[in-house]
């Protein structure tokens, strides 16, 4: 066992276009002074730092890492390419909503193949910086029909698994051969959203070992899904843990697909770590035990509580969850050397 790491922070959310959340130094300096030691980074953010130079200079990265270090007393953990990730395959129907995310006027075949260079680029971004894993969302062509009516025609989730695996396996490939992971945010919207998607992914692949996960277990709660069960059924494959927080009251009027209303009148809702129903102390617990070696990082999301004070109480929120790992048995006091001998007189054996 050893000791997670952290608090850390994703900034994606904490980005804004006025001070001092409108650029890396100002945002460093802001979150560590809240505790914060560790910060992920979206690499589509440009106000924070330059992808291609990034991926092309080592001497970017240092310097960018350097920077962090003497100003704010910062690692970079991770880089994280969600959006990215999500391009790599796209149903039509959400053409024109993800049409933001990606530079104008290409078409499906470019979108698909401008994603999967910025993941390359992001992967060598990763050695320069020495990180090892890159947060993702899987993209998808299933996501419509989750729900079986109408009745789905036989093997369309097939083919829309077998394409969703033709297009990530180069780049996981491409990530395996520079000692990095991908780490899947199992998220409504991708195709790989549970963990009955993400073990058909896995299945697919052949278990690739670039095929990693990012814990969130809040979209885990949402779904109703057991998300300390998760952690025992695929503890070797977490690289990287969110902390956000959610709760589920259903009612007379909705459940888990929420109506079609916003986020604060949903059945289910994201909250501030602490404000909602994930039990912390349970996940803080069962990742040590498994020997996680990552970091605790918040994303705050809260369709109530303001990002400052989210960001504020959430270093504290992760503070008081970390668990200084035993190296020791709490009985050893009573303990004795190991004797052949006295274990076999104890048993009553000769």
């Amino acid at each position: 066992m050893q000791t997670i790491f952290g608090p850390g922070i994703f900034l994606a959310q904490i980005v804004r276009d006025y001070e001092p959340f409108n650029d890396i130094g100002s945002i460093s300096r802001w979150v560590s002074s809240l505790g914060y030691t560790g910060i992920q980074v979206p690499t589509w953010e440009s106000k924070l730092f330059d992808l291609a130079k990034a991926a092309s200079s080592k001497n970017y990265c240092d310097e960018f890492s350097g920077r962090l270090k003497e100003e704010a007393n910062l690692t970079v953990i991770e880089l994280a390419a969600y959006l990215q990730g999500q391009l790599i395959a796209v149903h039509p129907a959400y053409d024109i909503l993800f049409s933001a995310f990606h530079p104008a006027g290409l078409n499906a075949h470019q979108r698909s193949e401008w994603a999967a260079d910025q993941l390359r680029k992001v992967v060598l971004a990763s050695v320069n910086f020495g990180t090892e894993n890159i947060s993702v969302l899987s993209g998808g062509y299933a996501w419509p029909y989750l729900y079986p009516w109408p009745q789905r025609p036989e093997g369309l989730i097939k083919e829309a698994f077998d394409e969703l695996v033709k297009r990530w396996i180069p780049l996981l490939n491409f990530a395996a051969e520079h000692g990095i992971t991908f780490g899947f945010e199992l998220h409504p919207g991708s195709d790989l959203f549970d963990g009955a998607t993400y073990s058909e992914f896995l299945d697919k692949t052949n278990g690739h070992p670039a095929a990693c996960l990012t814990y969130d277990p809040s979209h885990l709660h949402l779904q109703q899904l057991d998300y300390v069960g998760f952690i025992k059924i695929f503890s070797d494959r977490i690289k990287a843990f969110h902390v956000k927080d959610a709760e589920f009251n259903s009612s007379g009027l909705m459940g888990v697909f929420g109506g079609y209303q916003p986020w604060a009148k949903r059945a289910g809702r994201f909250r501030s770590p602490g404000d909602g129903q994930i039990n912390f102390n349970r996940i803080f617990s069962l990742l040590t035990e498994s020997g996680y070696k990552g970091w605790a990082i918040l994303e705050w999301e809260c369709c109530i509580k303001s990002m400052q004070q989210g960001a504020i109480e959430g270093a504290d929120f992760i503070k008081r969850h970390l668990i200084e790992a035993t190296r020791d048995a709490f009985d050893d006091f009573a303990a004795g050397a190991a004797n052949k001998a006295l274990n076999r007189q104890v048993l009553g054996l000769k």
